[in-house]
């Protein structure tokens, strides 16, 4: 368990941050960018859940949460490191697709893209898509300047389909996703 005593160290006081292994690290490298990104991901989530209702879709997400301090943790853990380190598991990737699959099926096939929209839940479900994926882009830059779980990856790309397929079903419950109508304004 954590036990933070003080939230102020001032060690990151000359621009660098730990890491898990006792290393620092700059606070501008790519790495510590991923970390940042996920942790904003795991804050946009939050919002989302915030304004979902208590149903099967939101205990899932609610376990995703958990999960992306674990990614966060993997990515502060030098790799490939020790056997004990907390890492993003294949089990982890697999539960997503699991989900990805079940909210699926209870879906109409899209015969259009879809707008970022509809109930303020699902709006803050693509909200968080959108940052799960730039956290994604992050990560894909950290992995050219550091070795890195390779599953982590994996695990962040599945994450961005659950949050669009998730977003389908809160809406789809309200009336239907907000369809793009292409040179709708001209």
């Amino acid at each position: 368990m954590v036990k933070l005593n003080k939230i102020y160290t001032r060690t990151g006081d000359a621009g660098t941050t730990g890491l898990v292994d006792g290393s620092r690290v700059s606070k501008a490298g790519s790495l510590i960018a991923a970390i940042g990104e996920v942790d904003e991901a795991n804050s946009a989530l939050g919002v989302a859940l915030s304004l979902m209702p208590e149903d099967e879709w939101r205990a899932g997400m609610a376990i995703v949460q958990n999960e992306l301090f674990d990614l966060g943790a993997d990515l502060a853990t030098p790799w490939p490191g020790g056997e004990h380190d907390l890492r993003v598991t294949p089990a982890q990737t697999g539960r997503l697709e699991a989900l990805i699959d079940r909210a699926t099926a209870a879906l109409d096939p899209l015969t259009s893209f879809i707008l970022p929209g509809g109930t303020p839940a699902a709006a803050a479900m693509h909200v968080a898509r959108a940052t799960i994926r730039r956290a994604e882009r992050a990560i894909v830059a950290a992995a050219g300047d550091h070795a890195l779980n390779p599953e982590a990856l994996i695990y962040i790309n599945r994450l961005s389909d659950l949050t669009f397929v998730v977003a389908r079903c809160l809406n789809q419950s309200a009336g239907g996703d907000v369809l793009w109508v292409p040179g709708a304004s001209r």
